[in-house]
Order: structure tokens, then C-alpha cells, then sequence
């Protein structure tokens, strides 16, 4: 099963921040850094590389302008043996860049600009040249076209692709709460799209700031309790507006799951009234970023070769795991039979603390709860 990769696509500029903290930025300092690394960001390239470096070949579609950092993000695309043929070139626009602020035992700090990612559309895929699989769309919350209009360009992308045969993918990404973006109505985004959208894989912040503001405020301020209830509100939620799969990363807590009875009727049986969280695997964090897009990229693997739920999110947690110990998005990635060997040779697991109720443990390392068909 092949799997194409779209959305949104940029050059990620990372300074090698090896002392100090974000206190050090203040006017007038000079911080000293160690070297830098360029890196494709965003989640068609963090996603895309991801399931190249594991052993599959995907397919990237983009949009990037006739400029220094496209030639520079094209060149790395190829060094990866990724052909950038189906990335659309936009003659004086200016492409997108990021620069990552991760210093030691902090997360990230991004400074974004969007370029040609705002003016990305449904024009730019050609679905006719699409071959059957699993078709996958990251971050519309930083590409403008997506969310303006109340998402109707996002709606027809996915209706398109779902006219295609394809199964659909759909990633978020955390706007900017003071941002046009930030200021956009996603329940009512989410509630027309979702209807053509078989995997929906955001985080736990970014739903929170979408659907509740004042919840993610206090989230901010470690006000806001975080346990398996609230994700079962907001799954369900999701479900009821005609969700698929509704897969939850959760950073340190793992990676929640929950399905509904449509489930099966894509993916089978096995993936019917599911409700799983799974724990993340213990590694000694180098940086954080490309975390969330190469635990898609392992969610997305599996998938494509019809594991069990249980499988898929292990898989998709070993990936993420072995992303954080590189500093950059993907350099940590190995390819699919070393993940695979370290998750059987008994890579060890942490806790997640937010279990609430009857949750138990399952023979391969994941949590039940009481509303998935397997519990016992």
C-alpha cells in the first residue's frame, strides 16, 4: 500500500543550542551557539523522510517557490533518494522557513514563516497520478487556504481524495492563539471535514485549543486535570461528527486510541469500538523535534501493512522514541526491522500517569480501557 504525504512543507533552520536557557534571550545578548543543521520541516517532509528511512516509499506533495530554500530542501529531499517531482514550484513567492529554538531540556520554540504554504490548495495534487493507499494531509492550521472560508478548500481536498478511493489522513498543528488562525472556528472545520476522514492524528494541545481555549489556558498553567476521561470526551466527540479512528498523541503519556463501530468497515474487524492508550518507550531525549510527524509515519507503517491497533500504536511509539534521541527531525530514525527488533527485545516501557477507571494492562504492552471490545 503506498502512502502519499501532503500538505504543509518548509526548511527548518536549527541552531545547536548545547547551554543556557530561553532566559539568555534578552535584547542586546549575544548566545553562543555550536554549529547549526538544516533540516525539511513540517509534516510532509518530518513524515515523509520518516517513512523512507524506515523502508518505504512515499510520495510528497508540496508547494515551495524559486528561491534558496527551496533549492536547499529539494537537494536534502533528494539525499534521502525522495524525489521531489511531485512538489509544485511557484515562481517569486517566497518558500517557508522555521527556525527551531530547542535548547537543553526544554521544548521547542518555533519562529515560522508560512510562504507558499498559505498559498497551497487543492490545485496543487494532481490525484489522477496518486496510486491506491493511504493518503495523508498535515498541519492545515499553518496554511491558509486551508482554514479560510470556514475550510470549505479543506473539505474539497478530502472529499476529493476520498472520491479517489483513498484512505484519508488528516494531522493538525498548534496555531498561534493570537494569530488569524488561532482566531478561526475549528469546531466547525473539524465537523465538515472529519465526515472524509479516516485517520485523525492530532495532539492533545492542539485539540484543546480547537475545541476549548479557556481548557487549554489552564492546561498552560497546570490547572486543567489531564487523564483518560477527558480524552474519552473529546474521542467520542469526534467520533459523533462522523470520525473514523481518532489517534491522540499525548507527548510523555503515550498515545491514545479510540474507534468507532465504522472502523471495521476500512480497516477491518480487528479495529471496531477500540479504545487503547499506549506508553511511550524510555530513551534519553536528544531533541524533540519531528517527534509527533514520525510517530504518524509509524502509525501510518502499520496501517499500511494491516497490523492490530496494538501493534500499529507500538510501532508508532518506537519510531517517535527512536526520532528524540537525534537532535534533528529524522536523522534518528532507523529503518523498520530495528525498531521492530528493540520493541521484541523488550525495549522498556513508562507508565502513563493519566489512566483514570478500569484500564488494565494487555499482554503486549498496552492499556484497554473499559469501552474497547477486547477488555476483559
Amino acid at each position: 500500500m503506498r502512502i502519499t504525504v501532503a500538505g504543509h512543507l518548509c526548511l527548518d533552520i536549527i541552531p545547536n543550542w548545547q547551554r543556557g536557557t530561553l532566559a539568555a534571550l534578552r535584547p542586546g545578548n549575544l548566545v553562543h551557539m555550536d554549529g547549526v543543521t538544516f533540516s525539511t520541516g513540517g509534516a510532509v517532509a518530518n513524515t515523509g523522510i520518516a517513512l523512507k528511512r524506515l523502508g518505504f516509499d512515499p510520495i510528497l506533495i508540496g508547494r515551495m517557490g524559486d528561491d534558496p530554500v527551496s533549492e536547499i530542501s529539494r537537494s536534502i529531499l533528494r539525499r534521502e533518494n525522495i524525489s521531489p517531482d511531485y512538489i509544485a514550484l511557484s515562481p517569486g513567492e517566497t518558500s517557508s522557513y522555521t527556525v527551531v529554538l530547542n535548547p537543553p531540556d526544554t521544548d521547542r520554540i518555533f519562529l515560522h514563516y508560512p510562504g507558499t504554504n498559505d498559498s497551497f490548495s487543492v490545485k496543487d495534487i494532481d490525484f489522477g497520478t496518486i496510486p491506491p493507499g493511504i493518503f495523508h494531509f498535515g498541519y492545515p492550521p499553518l496554511m491558509r487556504q486551508m482554514y479560510v472560508e470556514q475550510g470549505t478548500h479543506l473539505e474539497n481536498l478530502f472529499r476529493e481524495a476520498k472520491a479517489h478511493g483513498l484512505i484519508t489522513s488528516l494531522d493538525m498543528a498548534l496555531p498561534d492563539p493570537n494569530s488569524e488562525q488561532g482566531q478561526v472556528d475549528w469546531k466547525a472545520i473539524l465537523q465538515r471535514v472529519l465526515p472524509y476522514v479516516d485517520l485523525f492524528l492530532p495532539s492533545l494541545d492542539e485539540l484543546l485549543l480547537m475545541m476549548d481555549s479557556s481548557a487549554y489556558n489552564r492546561m498552560q498553567r497546570g490547572l486543567l486535570p489531564i487523564d483518560t476521561r477527558l480524552l474519552d470526551d473529546l474521542s467520542t466527540r469526534f467520533l459523533t461528527w462522523g470520525g473514523n479512528v481518532v489517534g491522540i498523541k499525548l507527548g510523555e503519556e503515550g498515545f491514545y486510541l479510540r474507534t468507532g463501530s465504522k472502523a471495521g468497515n476500512t480497516f477491518g474487524e480487528k479495529w471496531r469500538a477500540r479504545q487503547i492508550l499506549a506508553p511511550i518507550f524510555k530513551v534519553q531525549v536528544q531533541g524533540t523535534t519531528g517527534a509527533g510527524d514520525t510517530t504518524i509515519a509509524g502509525f501510518l507503517a502499520g496501517i499500511s501493512m494491516d497490523k492490530e491497533p496494538e501493534e500499529v500504536l507500538t510501532l508508532a511509539n518506537g519510531v517517535g522514541a527512536s526520532c528524540v534521541e537525534a537532535v534533528s527531525s529524522v536523522a534518528g530514525v532507523p529503518r523498520l526491522n530495528c525498531v521492530e527488533g528493540r520493541i521484541h527485545g523488550g525495549w522498556e516501557r513508562i507508565t502513563p500517569t493519566i489512566l483514570h477507571g478500569n484500564w488494565h494492562l494487555s499482554h503486549n504492552g498496552v492499556f484497554l480501557g473499559p469501552a474497547d471490545r477486547r477488555y476483559t
